[in-house]
């Protein structure tokens, strides 16, 4: 059994792979100071709740962008899963061509998205990863990694307005029932819902323009993408473990 393990700003999720299945997924809060013992004892909840032990991996996988939390999720998986996971990192083979300036500032999750796009979707194809930052990523249809777009995240944009203003509340992610609002918390819903909707058509049609692709398929990965998704005229797809499944793929690129 594979276990996979994505590291992101806000949320770490994890999964499980029998072969080509998946065997559930979990999404924790990314944390620098939760210990090793605490994750594994979360490992083993969670490998419980589909009938499954820790004793059933034999390999891992992780990919990481907060380097202070990789090492307690490294440990736990030496000392309760008792495998050395592979690092998606510099050196791993992802049969993906990075063409950005230095590919190494790529970060981890958007090559994987990439590649997990591709096995998809075979043809050009651009992910929009919805995170603490929201990405664009556009993958060509050879598979390379054109490059991409960083925006701030829905929940960023959503505390900014609360932090720096005096009198508006924080509300939570919801899609208003008119873009007109007639009370506070439904405008404010409405900006960020509906602006955040149309920056994702706008910018996904100008990445189409740009790459002269207007059919380019387009895939959305994260925790609000299906909430998104129901505005979105360009969003094609929510494939919600995205991210997961690269990992899978990268495994097995990576086992000879």
């Amino acid at each position: 059994m594979l276990l996979v393990i994505d590291i992101g700003n806000t949320n770490t999720v994890l999964g499980f792979f029998d072969g080509d299945e998946a065997i559930g997924s979990w999404r924790i809060e990314t944390s620098s100071s939760r210990t090793h013992d605490e994750l594994g004892v979360m490992l083993q909840m969670f490998a419980a709740t589909q009938q499954r032990e820790l004793a059933d991996v034999d390999s891992a996988i992780l990919a990481c962008v907060v380097p202070s939390a990789a090492y307690p999720m490294l440990r736990m998986c030496r000392e309760y899963a008792r495998v050395e996971p592979l690092q998606v990192g510099p050196g791993i083979k992802t049969g993906v061509p990075i063409l950005y300036d230095n590919p190494r500032d790529v970060g981890a999750d958007r090559i994987v998205n990439a590649v997990a796009a591709h096995h998809l979707v075979g043809d050009a194809t651009v992910v929009v990863d919805f995170g603490t930052a929201t990405t664009f990523d556009c993958i060509r249809a050879d598979g390379s990694y054109l490059g991409g777009v960083i925006a701030p995240g829905f929940q960023i944009s959503a505390e900014a307005l609360f932090k720096a203003t005096s009198k508006l509340p924080r509300v939570e992610p919801g899609r208003p029932p008119s873009v007109i609002g007639r009370n506070t918390i439904h405008s404010i819903q409405s900006g960020l819902y509906f602006g955040y909707v149309e920056l994702v058509d706008g910018m996904c049609r100008r990445i189409r323009e740009e790459m002269q692709l207007p059919g380019a398929r387009v895939l959305a990965t994260g925790g609000l993408a299906p909430l998104i998704a129901k505005g979105s005229s360009a969003i094609d797809q929510v494939v919600e473990d995205l991210t997961l499944l690269g990992l899978r793929l990268l495994h097995r690129r990576n086992q000879s």
